[in-house]
């Protein structure tokens, strides 16, 4: 780890604390699975409102799998991109039942052999339900980790590679989780609040920063 990572991460202990949360309600590994991947272009309090009606009627990954495409495609219809989402939600409960056991696996190559589930979904998966250190890059992790020189990479797997070199691992999950609540209450995309940043002195747009 650079000592400019270093520090970064110290000032975001302190600031925003070590411990984390998953904004997503859910009560089961396949609950967390199908509500991340209705959370991709979606905010996760739209998320919850829907779920939380929509596992009471879906009480199992067999439920999903035997849906009605059109029907859950009206449950779903608010959180946007329902087609897609409906269809990839059902092809991935049918192919956990099929090759899983009904169970959601644990490594990335399993989870992203699942309709609608790339390495993020996946990376949300390992860290919250298995507590296996992975470093999910959603918006609020490029555009924030960019902005602190961490990365200058635009893809997302590039820049997780980038964050697992120069972050501690014991870090990188809870960085998610700080750069998340970081991103949605002070740096923001449109109007970042840098009057009231703590750690402006590592951010590259400013004029005047640490090397």
């Amino acid at each position: 780890m650079t000592k400019r990572a270093q520090k970064i991460v110290e000032i975001l202990d302190e600031n925003l604390g070590t411990d984390y949360k998953c904004y997503l309600n859910y009560n089961t590994p396949w609950q967390l699975l199908i509500s991340t991947m209705l959370s991709a272009q979606c905010t996760d309090a739209r998320v919850n409102i829907v779920t939380e009606e929509l596992y009471k009627k879906y009480t199992s990954v067999e439920d999903f799998a035997n849906a009605d495409i059109k029907e859950l495609e009206k449950d779903i219809h608010s959180i946007g991109f329902y087609h897609s989402k409906a269809k990839n939600i059902i092809g991935c409960a049918k192919k956990l039942i099929e090759d899983f056991g009904g169970e959601v696996p644990q490594d990335i190559e399993s989870l992203t052999s699942l309709p609608g589930v790339g390495r993020k979904t996946a990376n949300v998966i390992r860290g919250n339900i298995f507590d296996d250190p992975s470093i999910v890059v959603d918006t609020h992790v490029k555009r924030i980790s960019k902005r602190l020189g961490l990365t200058k990479e635009e893809d997302p797997e590039k820049i997780e590679y980038d964050l697992m070199k120069k972050l501690p691992k014991d870090h990188w999950i809870i960085y998610n989780m700080q750069i998340i609540s970081f991103g949605r209450t002070i740096c923001t995309a449109r109007s970042p609040k840098c009057d009231k940043c703590f750690i402006k002195q590592y951010c590259t747009a400013e004029k005047s920063v640490v090397k």
